[in-house]
Parts: C-alpha cells; structure tokens; sequence
C-alpha cells in the first residue's frame, strides 16, 4: 500500500479532547484517547471536515509558504476558480489576475481555463463505448480516496482523465517554455492557489504512478490577503482572463455537470451527501445517469476550509461575476477527436478498503464475528463517550486490541452497580 501524506494534522496543545470533530470525520479516522484526539493515518481523507467543526482550531492543514516560490526563476500563479469568489463587488477577473502579478508571480494560467479544456474531453470521454456508467469525476481529490478506502468496487466508474489544476498546470509550463527558451524546465515554479488542503495531499502524493505538474500549493486565504493589499480598480491591467462561464462555473457544485450538456447528470456536495449518493450508485438504487459530480466541501469549492469567504455569500458572487461572461472561451481544435494520451492518468491509487480487516479472508472474516458478538454485548446508544464515533467503531477496536472494554462508561457503570449489589448483598447504595 502507498504511504499517504497528509495535509490534515492535530495540535495537541489546543485538543480539549471534547468529541466534536470525531462525530463529524466521515470514516471514523478520529478517536479520542487520553484526553486527546487521534488521527488514523490510514483512514484520514483530507477532507477537513475535522478543521471546520473543531471549535478549538486543533485541527489544521499544511501547505507550503508563498515564499516559497522565490526559489524559482519563472513563477506561475495557477489560481482556483473559487479566488473569485473571495472578493467583495468584483466585476473584472482581470483586476485579480494583475493582483497575482503584482505580489510576485511573472505569469498567471487560469485553472478555470484548464476546467473547459476538462469540460470539452468530458464530453468526448462519455461518448466512448464500453465505459462503465455512471462516471464519477475525479477532479475532488477527496473523492477518489473515499472510493479508494470505503466503495473499491466503484474505481472502475471513476472519470481517468486529469483534473483541471493539472491541464492548467502543463499547459502554463508548455507555455512558458515556449515563451521563454532559455528557461529549463526546472526552473519554472507553478504554484496553485488551494481552496482546501486535498489538493495539498494530492500534490505531495501523487496520483498513482503520475507525479503532479504543480510543485507548491498555497492557501487561498494567504493569497486573498496579500492580493487586497495591491488589487486597485483603476489600475490598467496587463493580463486578461481567458477563461468563460463554464470554466468559472467549477468552484460551484452542479459547475463541471452542467458543462456536460447531458440531462443525464448527478451533481452532490458536502461529505454526507457524497457517501449517500455513492452508497445508492453501489447498492444499485439510483436512475440510469451517465455522469456524477461529487464535491466533498459544502458548496463546492467555494466550501473548502482555506477559503476566506462564506460559502453561501461566496456562491451568490460568483452567480453575478459569470452573468456577463462569455459561455466559454477555450474548446477543442478544430476537427480533433480524442482526448490527448497525456491528459489521462494509467491507474488509480491503491489504498487497503476501511472494510477489511485482514489481508487474509479467513482471518478478516473470523474478526468479522467476534466484532458482531462484542457488538451486541454493548448498549448500542452510539454515545462516544468510550472515544470511538459509535459502538460499531467501538467494537472493532476491542477486537483488534485498540481499546479496552472498561472505557464503555455504560458497560463499566453496570459493571460498578454489579459489584456494589454483590458487596451488599443483593442492595445498591440507593436501596434498590
């Protein structure tokens, strides 16, 4: 199995140990032990469904220094869709591509203008025989690796194509190669500026076998203040936006769908909407569709944990930003039919399903019975209070040796009651 890299971490300093962000992680990835939160490495997503309940900030994200990019002789700012968003009565995009420009970057490549490129070999993808339907997109870093570690059986749906910060990412350094010859391909530093800390992971992981084109993300937030600080509406500008409506469209939920020009079509957001959704696709219980888009943040992109603006406030801008937008601005060559060999990837990582306790089916299957006996021993009120999200989770982690019995506060208080009647002869402390 691969070593996974997470951008999601615990400050232990700020955990009060209260179970908040446990009862909110998607795949029971937090336990609280000690007084203290806990993150299971294995089973942790980067969704930051953790960052945004914890009341106390103790969970965060990494992702890398805007200084960073200094290192490099050739800086290309790779901004989401959602940065957008972010700003108050925006009506020219241009006014935030010259910001980039201004606070250090020597070139700017929309990834809204990588979304139409996305969008364009979407179309021609669904159209190719023999594809299991529905496909789920893949451009939700988050989403990959839930299928990945809770539905397996659904990766054959999963759209092979790369996602858009990727195409952006190539195209920018194709372009800056081809602008500037006497740059080495090393030297150019893409930077994408995040919405939520999966796209960190995916950087620093990979997909795969595939190595990502960008090589530093930072946060939106970060960037957001910088850009405030130089972003002036009567400054002409030097750059313009290349990208149209559907491009910009993508920091919202139903965006990518409704570039599909298919009224067979899903699209879903936040964490819990996403698993039911994908829990219908596998049990078979959903209509004939061709496409799914599946957005683990509330919103969308416009949803992840390193943006500065709410979600809501943030939709509504967008909604006015695109109304005078041209519909697209990018689309395929003239008369090509296929979608570029480099812009698919060749496998899907591999990751050890939430579901299997050993690598060894008898083995899993013989844990799989003592979990569903030790089950029914428990009260089965789902309280959290032993530390794990429910008595199921519970269970399983009294078999594999990960907690101990006494710290189900239900079982060990009748087991205190048990001990005070046998003490006193049949009699509880209340004469009961």
């Amino acid at each position: 199995m691969n070593t996974y890299i997470h951008s999601v971490s615990l400050d232990a300093e700020k955990c009060t140990g209260c179970t908040t962000c446990m009862k909110h992680c998607p795949t029971e990835a937090i336990r609280v032990r000690g007084g203290c939160a806990e993150i299971d490495s294995e089973r942790c997503i980067d969704c930051g469904e953790c960052i945004r309940n914890c009341t106390h900030n103790a969970k965060k994200s990494s992702y890398d220094s805007f200084d960073e990019i200094k290192k490099y002789k050739f800086k290309i700012a790779l901004p989401a869709p959602a940065l957008l968003a972010q700003f108050d009565n925006l009506d020219n995009i241009d006014y935030v591509l010259q910001g980039l420009l201004d606070i250090g970057f020597d070139d700017v490549f929309e990834v809204a203008k990588g979304a139409e490129f996305v969008s364009a070999y979407t179309r021609l993808y669904l159209q190719t025989e023999g594809i299991k339907k529905p496909v789920i997109s893949s451009a939700c870093p988050v989403i990959v690796r839930l299928i990945g570690l809770r539905f397996p059986f659904l990766k054959d749906n999963l759209m092979p194509l790369l996602p858009p910060m990727e195409v952006a990412a190539s195209m920018a350094k194709e372009r800056a190669l081809m602008q500037h010859p006497e740059l080495k391909r090393e030297d150019i530093g893409v930077c994408f500026i995040s919405p939520c800390p999966a796209k960190v992971s995916y950087v620093r992981n990979g997909f795969g076998s595939y190595k990502s084109e960008v090589d530093l993300v930072v946060s939106m937030s970060e960037i957001y203040l910088l850009l405030i600080n130089v972003m002036k509406r009567e400054k002409v500008c030097t750059v313009s936006s290349q990208a149209g409506r559907i491009g910009v469209s993508w920091a919202l939920c139903g965006g990518e769908a409704s570039a599909i020009i298919n009224d067979k079509i899903i699209a879903a957001d936040g964490i819990n909407n996403v698993i039911s959704v994908l829990d219908q696709i596998e049990d078979g219980n959903i209509p004939p569709v061709d496409f799914v888009e599946l957005n683990a943040c509330p919103g969308g992109c416009v949803g992840g944990v390193l943006t500065i603006e709410n979600p809501f406030v943030a939709k509504n801008r967008l909604h006015t930003l695109r109304r005078y937008m041209p519909v697209s601005l990018n689309s395929m060559p003239p008369g090509e039919s296929y979608v570029p060999a480099k812009y698919f990837f060749l496998d899907i990582p591999n990751y050890k399903p939430l579901s299997r306790l050993s690598d060894n089916i008898g083995e899993s299957m013989r844990l799989m019975s003592q979990i569903q006996a030790v089950r029914k021993e428990l009260p089965g009120i789902d309280c959290g209070s032993c530390g794990a999200p429910n008595c199921r989770a519970f269970a399983e982690d009294l078999v594999l040796g990960h907690a101990d019995k006494n710290d189900c506060i239900i079982a060990y208080k009748e087991l205190i009651k048990k001990y005070i009647r046998d003490y006193s002869g049949g009699e509880t402390v209340d004469g009961q």
